[in-house]
């Protein structure tokens, strides 16, 4: 089967200079989960119109491309389209603004289509509030399309609606598309008209109605997101993550959380991250991209295309950014920020701290305000601290460096040089102390100031 995607609509309603189909839905372009979804089925096209430039820098690899200049109805896309229709091979048309239609309610249609051998089959749903949608009418064995707009107050009180998603034989479509005409209240090519070309169409009603919802403004968006999130916390749930407050999380569908974990209020967690068993999320925390492993504490803090091993913790007020790999029982505390970093087993550095391009060994201490400088303006330069290091509070490591193993680096020190193994390293000016001379500094201002 060929799957076609209908996105070249202006979208006006989303008020905003961006096309529609790439406003991002549950953290990803809402056309890339239509063709998550087809790309199950069979080779995958798409047709775009308005700023189709900017929908194809988000759209999925291996998607053929149509271009609709003109937006004329949903019959024109597909005949821009017509070099992508097999006669051979089944063609089923989706949307690139109704993401959440799922591959079981696609296969019930295909196995629909397949069995009775139709021309045509049609998904369609039950609405208490059926306006603005197209109506199915059954006259004996055929079955035909009414667009509300052409439609009389007998057919509007039709509850059975067409979703306008379709499987046609690609001989029947490809024969039909020719015999399209735009002479309805639209003056647009409607797909529906096709239909009316055969006896051999049957129907398939949806479940779920969510599946089949469109997003056409940003209120919609909101509505539809929210939605999703309930399904994804509830399933989340019954498979044995607890969830503080459901309301209040806010979690990708991509995302995999292990059993016993639990999640507080305000987290987000996005994108491809997986999180392990017995692990205490938040509150007040974002997750992105990241592999977090068993029993690790992440508590109002930012992580982003990192690693975090075993009985890790981490926060609050931390910020882990791409590249970052903790080892097992390592420890982050408040303000601290690492960047494409690597900390070993039983490191710890706990205040106050940025630690970029560094490779830190096991066992090592950070001590409060330690910074590595791996930037000279122009260029990166890495950190090596070797096992059992001992690092100071307010030390200033001047990359590229090394601490060796066991090695201290006295409090306060700028160390721009490499530090040997077993060293204790000072980088400080010598302290001298003025005795006197503020009680002295102050009788003369004293002074001054009374002359004046």
């Amino acid at each position: 089967m060929k799957i076609l995607i209908l996105a070249a609509g202006l979208g006006k309603r989303m008020k905003s200079k961006y096309p529609k189909v790439v406003h991002n839905v549950l953290g990803k372009p809402m056309i890339n989960w239509v063709i998550e979804t087809a790309k199950n089925l069979g080779k995958v096209g798409v047709v775009l119109g308005y700023k189709y430039e900017e929908v194809k820098k988000v759209i999925l690899n291996n998607v053929e491309i149509f271009i609709q200049n003109e937006q004329l109805g949903t019959g024109h896309a597909v005949m821009c389209a017509k070099d992508f229709i097999d006669e051979n091979d089944d063609l089923l048309i989706l949307y690139g603004d109704v993401p959440f239609i799922t591959v079981e309610t696609l296969e019930k249609l295909k196995n629909e289509h397949e069995i009775k051998n139709n021309d045509v089959t049609i998904l369609t749903a039950i609405l208490e509030n059926p306006s603005g949608y197209g109506r199915i009418i059954r006259e004996g064995n055929k079955i035909r399309i009414v667009e509300e707009k052409d439609a009389n107050d007998e057919i509007k009180r039709i509850k059975e609606i067409n979703t306008g998603i379709y499987i046609f034989k690609g001989e029947f479509i490809k024969k039909n598309l020719a015999n399209l005409n735009n002479k309805n209240a639209q003056e647009e090519y409607y797909l529906t008209d096709i239909i009316s070309f055969s006896n051999k169409v049957s129907t398939v009603l949806v479940e779920d109605i969510l599946e089949v919802t469109g997003i056409n403004d940003k209120f919609q968006l909101a509505l539809l997101e929210k939605e999703m999130r309930r399904r994804i916390n509830t399933k989340l749930m019954l498979e044995g993550v607890r969830i503080i407050d459901p309301e209040n999380v806010y979690i990708d569908a991509t995302v995999k959380i292990g059993k016993d974990s639990i999640i507080y209020p305000f987290t987000f967690i996005e994108g491809e991250t997986v999180i392990g068993e017995d692990c205490i999320i938040g509150p007040m925390t974002r997750i992105k991209d990241s592999k977090i492993g068993n029993n690790v504490k992440i508590i109002r803090s930012e992580v982003e295309k990192a690693t975090i091993e075993d009985n890790v913790s981490v926060g609050p007020f931390s910020r882990l950014r791409e590249g970052t790999h903790l080892k097992e029982n390592v420890k982050i505390g408040n303000f601290v920020e690492t960047k494409k970093s690597i900390v070993g087993t039983n490191s710890k550095a706990q205040h106050l701290t940025y630690l970029g391009d560094a490779t830190i060994g096991n066992n090592v201490n950070i001590g409060a305000g330690t910074i590595t400088c791996n930037y000279d303006g122009k260029n990166k330069h890495p950190t090596f601290i070797d096992d059992n290091a001992f690092i100071g509070s307010n030390s200033s490591l001047v990359a590229p460096v090394k601490i060796g193993k066991n090695s201290i680096i006295g409090a306060g020190s700028v160390i721009t040089n490499n530090v040997p193994e077993d060293t204790l390293a000072l980088g400080r000016a010598r302290q001298i102390n003025k005795e006197g001379w503020v009680k002295t500094k102050r009788e003369e201002n004293k002074n001054a100031d009374s002359k004046k």
